[in-house]
C-alpha cells in the first residue's frame, strides 16, 4: 500500500506547538480594512489555536 500524503493545503496553513497544539493565522485581514479598527486590525496578525473540535479532523489531514 503507498504512503498517505499529507494535505498540501493543510501543510501551508497549519503548524504545531511545541506541546502539539496546532496553530492558525485569523481571517478576515486580507481586504476591506478601512471599516476594521486599528486594535481589531492589530489583534488578527496574531496568529491562534485551533479549536479542540476541529484539531482531531485538521491532525488527520497533516498525518500526525
Amino acid at each position: 500500500m503507498p504512503k498517505m500524503k499529507s494535505d498540501s493545503g493543510a501543510k501551508k496553513r497549519f503548524k504545531f506547538t511545541a506541546t502539539g497544539k496546532i496553530k492558525r493565522h485569523n481571517a478576515f485581514r486580507s481586504h476591506i480594512l478601512s471599516t476594521k479598527t486599528r486594535k481589531r486590525k492589530r489583534q488578527l496578525r496574531k496568529s491562534s489555536l485551533v479549536a479542540k473540535a476541529d484539531a482531531k479532523r485538521i491532525a488527520r489531514t497533516l498525518q500526525f
